[in-house]
């Protein structure tokens, strides 16, 4: 692996596993509708591409349901509201990302956190679990006119930094992570512990997957 000069990682399912807040708000927001809870193993595979696509997916139980216009404008903002009372207070970092973290921003310095999560709940988040610190730019998935798998979160961290596709690492867990890198011209490497609706990371031709957040210290050279 080469030695890059900025590292961008995605945040829900590589380093944080937010599926217990996620799921609680879901099964909240379907309660004060008077439908069925769809609990934490469902929300599990639905979580990767946004906000508005989870309500639609807890609403309808289908990937790529769509629900009637009036009960999502009913749902979304009982959505948004729930998850905002709970974000952060059951989600966790995953084992080895603080010690990686850590090493990161010791030895790389530049790090970015690009995420399709709300900006409303990024920042929040990251700063409630100790890591917003690592971060020299923070891009959620309603900062710019477009979120992953386009290129432009991670080219608009490239410009931040001053930095070119070939000296730029993501780091993600999903498909959608492997198009925003390949859409970009970038590397990535992927945890295999993450989200990714139930289909293994391995077969998404990213260039490497790892198991720990931590195994980046034996690919990555000093």
């Amino acid at each position: 692996m080469f030695k890059p000069e900025l590292i961008l990682s995605d945040l829900d399912g590589t380093l944080v596993d937010s599926v217990p807040d996620l799921a609680y708000a879901a099964d909240q927001m379907m309660q004060q509708l008077d439908l069925p809870a769809r609990g934490v193993d469902s929300v599990r595979l639905w979580v990767g591409n946004g906000v508005e696509r989870l309500v639609k997916r807890t609403l309808t139980g289908e990937m790529y349901g769509e629900p009637p216009s009036d009960l999502l404008a009913k749902a979304f903002p009982l959505f948004m509201d729930c998850y905002g009372d709970t974000n952060g207070q059951r989600s966790q970092l995953y084992p080895g990302v603080r010690e990686g973290l850590v090493w990161l921003h010791e030895h790389y310095r530049n790090l970015g956190c690009i995420t399709n999560k709300s900006k409303r709940f990024t920042r929040p988040l990251l700063e409630q679990l100790g890591i917003a610190d690592y971060f020299g730019i923070i891009v959620a998935g309603d900062s710019l006119p477009a979120k992953k798998p386009d290129p432009l979160p991670l080219t608009h961290c490239m410009d931040f930094f001053s930095k070119k596709p070939e000296q730029t690492l993501m780091i993600g867990d999903s498909t959608n992570d492997v198009q925003a890198a390949r859409n970009a011209g970038c590397p990535i490497i992927c945890v295999d512990y993450g989200y990714n609706h139930g289909e293994d990371i391995r077969l998404s031709g990213a260039d490497a997957v790892i198991s720990h957040f931590a195994e980046l210290q034996r690919l990555l050279p000093l």
